[in-house]
């Protein structure tokens, strides 16, 4: 049967619980078919709430096996039960104790929510509303308790017991093979919090003395014989601990900090409150299978989940609505983590790659949202690149607005005020208007509204009255739900770069609002002035990629050429590159589609060999000059009409240009490869993107040895790094030697799942005409495992988001092919499904045609029986 949509839950319609559960006792006795938990609840009425209301407890899926309050079990007409919803119908006026036990079935959960049973290890998914899969509760964030969990399980099967806090008791269960653990966490939380890991695992140990002297014993618990494999992640925790101390006065306050690595897992990781649980790939990484992008994600992510300690454990969300009040927050501070341990340039153009080519397409289409949503019909949809990458990008801004001095005594006021509490963005905005005297009123736009500024400006230099004027303007499009939207404040890093190659004074200042080198928009248009230039200067705006906004100033060639040599600011270095890539790549893209000859820009090309020969610059830095604008970025910029194979054709001419232009210069980079022992760090990193990417460029130029170079690289590499880069040539480039290249790969790594994914995506993401057959035929292969959200991410996802020519192939089989798959998902696992389906947000950009085809694909999707409550909310909006 076709259910009807799931009704919409709104911001403005937010109540506080009626009732409190002060501390909750769970009692677990796991069986793989038929756990049975027995849940004690001291529960309170709020003061508001008329004696008498009913208690409603949220549930999903559950059997309820017995039920009692203050101590004696309930007659049938003191409550009504569904396996979604138990009602106690007159609840006592005062605290009382309700105790309830459901059984539940641990192998049948194949959504992964709530508590379920992978290669023999118990683990639980709280977050957003898993724990009500395991007991009926006030499943919500603002009910917050004190949480004593007893384990019990047999000895055989499940060694390890392990709950949130700190352990208190253990043992054996006399008479039987079974045997017990006791977790305490003596910080309330929220049940999205609740955490249960059990079964056969190996460990890793270490201490973390804290900056008050606590010895703190860290532990990371993986499947057998994968110990060794995490000494980075062990590396990049305590490095977190320590940086949290030092940025933020954040102190652990735990006695024990414990990680599971698990390999069915739905998300990134989680952060349950002393016991987070990661999928495995952000945890185990080796040299021979793991990539330096892999390392890099691996300490990104465990700063991450640890950060929330205080950030969303300690401090967390009144409402779902409040996500990015956790998230956003938290990812500004491991991007931060990141910068301090790696390069800053570097990262932050890692960070703003992945705002522009996720977040800003999701701000452009139907499923767009604003930073804090009104309304939401499935909360699991709302774990998006908006509430994380844009949430960050606008906590950054208030840090850019306020000053590092300013921020800092802000994000300590709200540490102070609101530890222990579930709080909001108007709390927290609150703290930094306190402690700054400052008025954030217009600066909450950004939480309120949906859609990416754009934000255009137009210069211009009067010799005679050597000034410079900047006209700046500032509007969103509409989007569903919001046909107007206000104007924000925006905070943009500029400088005035002068002939020499330095920056100029800024002379005396009218206008907007300047402080020191930010230009604070606040209007929909305004007009600053710069008296006192001695001379025209290149004007670099938006340094650091200072606001997530799309940017329209209008510069010549020359001008960006000159920044790009000379600009103080590495970041707005490598944007104009990449302005000047786009702005020919869309140029070819025009050719192409119109039958011309596709030549690339000279001046272009020739920028990139000074780049090149820049021996000042970080090669890392190279690396990420030389990667133009993907193709997806390339569509996104066009907007309209889009047509992917003559995007790729456009992107394939450049990168052909610059690889014969610059051929004796790559190949010298590619034989500049390190010899020494692998080493993880930002800078052996760098050195190795710049080779590979150097390698790719030498493989281009269609010389006959270019194979031949590119095998060797693949055969005598001595780190995945080095030998995935060369797998991802041969295959990409269908250069000779990539089916043998291939077989290699799989029979050195079939047995490790974390590298095999690595096959499956290379194959998956392959631009070659005949790229959706060979995915296809690799759903068959015996290695392929739909049922592992990794393994399905690795082939289904990574065609239908990283094969733009083959997904949007003009015979519609690419769309066809992902929708089967989301169906087939469906069925076993709505979240993975609802996320595949997000590929699907732009199909109106296409041209006619494909657009036809791809919406087709769409309403197969939303007609379809049975369709969860995640996945019919993405149809559903893909299609407004």
């Amino acid at each position: 049967m076709r259910p009807e949509a799931a009704p919409a839950i709104r911001l403005d319609d937010y109540t506080p619980a009626p009732y409190l559960i002060d501390t909750v006792e769970l009692n677990f006795r796991l069986a793989p078919k038929a756990t049975t938990v027995t849940a004690k609840l001291s529960v309170r009425r709020q003061e508001d709430t008329a004696p008498g209301t009913p208690l409603l407890l949220d549930g999903d899926g559950l059997v309820l096996a017995g039920l009692s309050l203050d101590g004696f079990p309930l007659s049938d007409d003191a409550y009504s039960v569904t396996p979604d919803r138990l009602e106690i119908k007159i609840p006592p006026e005062g605290p009382f104790e309700l105790e309830i036990r459901t059984t539940i079935d641990p192998d049948a959960n194949t959504e992964l929510m709530g508590l379920y049973r992978s290669s023999g290890t118990y683990c639980t998914q709280c977050e957003a509303e898993g724990f009500r899969r395991i007991t009926y509760f006030l499943d919500r964030p603002d009910v917050l308790a004190v949480y004593t969990t007893r384990i019990e399980a047999r000895k055989s099967e499940a060694p390890v017991l392990l709950g949130n806090g700190n352990p208190v008791a253990s043992g054996d269960i006399e008479g039987t093979d079974r045997h017990f653990a006791v977790w305490h966490d003596p910080f309330p939380k929220p049940s999205y919090l609740f955490a249960l890991v059990a079964g056969d695992l190996g460990h890793v140990a270490d201490t973390f003395t804290t900056c008050s002297g606590k010895k703190v014993d860290l532990k990371i618990y993986v499947e057998h014989g994968r110990e060794p494999w995490c000494g980075w992640a062990m590396d990049s925790l305590k490095r977190s601990m320590k940086w949290d101390e030092d940025t933020f006065g954040c102190e652990y306050d735990l006695n024990v900090f414990n990680i599971v690595a698990v390999s069915d897992f739905n998300m990134g990781a989680m952060e349950n409150k002393g016991l987070n649980v990661f999928n495995d790939k952000y945890v185990l990484a080796d040299p021979q299978t793991a990539t330096d992008q892999d390392y890099a994600n691996i300490e990104a992510v465990i700063a991450h989940e640890y950060f929330h300690n205080w950030t969303g454990n300690r401090i967390t969300c009144r409402d779902w609505f409040q996500l990015c009040l956790k998230e956003g927050l938290t990812v500004f501070r491991d991007q931060e983590f990141s910068s301090d341990q790696r390069s800053r340039p570097v990262k932050r153009i890692a960070d703003v790659r992945l705002l522009k080519s996720h977040q800003f397409p999701e701000d452009a289409g139907p499923l767009a949202h604003p930073v804090r949503p009104q309304t939401y019909r499935e909360i699991n949809n709302f774990y998006t690149a908006t509430v994380y990458e844009k949430g960050a990008e606008v906590v950054r801004m208030l840090k850019t607005l306020l000053g590092d001095d300013g921020f800092r005594a802000g994000i300590d006021l709200y540490f102070q005020r609101h530890d222990g509490e579930a709080t909001t963005i108007e709390a927290f905005l609150t703290c930094f208007s306190e402690a700054t005297a400052t008025d954030l009123g217009q600066f909450a736009r950004w939480y309120e509204q949906a859609g990416t500024p754009h934000v255009e400006v137009k210069s211009h230099y009067d010799t005679t009255a050597r000034e410079l004027t900047l006209d700046l303007s500032q509007t969103i499009p509409p989007l569903p739900g919001q046909d107007k939207a206000e104007p924000s404040v925006i905070p943009i890093r500029f400088g005035l770069i002068g002939p020499n190659g330095s920056d100029m004074p800024l002379g005396r200042v009218t206008g907007a609002k300047v402080q020191d080198d930010v230009l604070v928009l606040e209007e929909a248009s305004q007009k600053v002035t710069f008296s006192d230039v001695s001379s025209r200067p290149v004007v670099s705006l938006l340094r650091g990629f200072s606001a997530p906004v799309r940017l329209e100033f209008h510069q010549t060639t020359d001008e960006l050429l000159f920044q790009a040599s000379h600009d103080s600011d590495p970041f707005n270095r490598w944007q104009a590159v990449q302005s000047l890539a786009t702005r020919d790549l869309i140029q070819l893209t025009s050719d192409i589609r119109a039958g011309r000859t596709a030549a690339a820009d000279g001046a272009l090309v020739t920028a990139f060999g000074a780049l090149l020969a820049d021996r000042d610059l970080d090669p890392a830095f190279k690396a990420q000059v030389l990667d133009l604008p993907g193709e997806a970025d390339i569509a996104r910029e066009i907007g309209r009409d889009v047509d992917p194979d003559a995007i790729h054709g456009a992107r394939n001419a450049l990168r052909a240009a610059v690889a014969d232009a610059h051929a004796e210069t790559f190949l010298a980079l590619v034989d500049e490869t390190e010899t020494a022992a692998f080493s993880p760090d930002a800078a052996s990193a760098g050195r190795r993107a710049l080779s590979n990417r150097a390698l790719s460029y030498a493989a281009l130029t269609g010389a006959e040895s270019a194979g031949a170079l590119v095998e060797r690289c693949y055969r005598e590499a001595t780190n995945m790094t080095d030998r995935l880069a060369a797998l991802t040539i041969l295959v990409h480039q269908g250069l000779a030697g990539s089916g043998d290249a291939l077989a290699d790969f799989r029979k050195r790594y079939e047995t490790m799942s974390l590298a095999l994914d690595k096959w499956f995506m290379v194959q998956a993401t392959a631009p070659v005409p005949d790229g959706l057959e060979k995915v296809k035929a690799l759903t068959a292969d015996p290695l392929y495992d739909i049922t592992n959200p990794n393994r399905a991410r690795s082939l289904i996802h990574a065609f239908a988001t990283g094969n733009p020519t083959q997904f949007g192939r003009t015979d519609g089989a690419g769309f066809d092919f992902v929708a089967d798959n989301v169906l087939t998902l469906d069925a076993r696992n709505p979240q993975v499904a609802s996320r595949l389906l997000t590929c699907f947000r732009s199909w109106r950009a296409y041209e006619s045609g494909r657009a036809a085809l791809a919406k087709s694909a769409l309403l197969r999707i939303s007609a379809a029986d049975n369709l969860s409550r995640d996945s019919r909310d993405i149809a559903d909006r893909c299609l407004q």
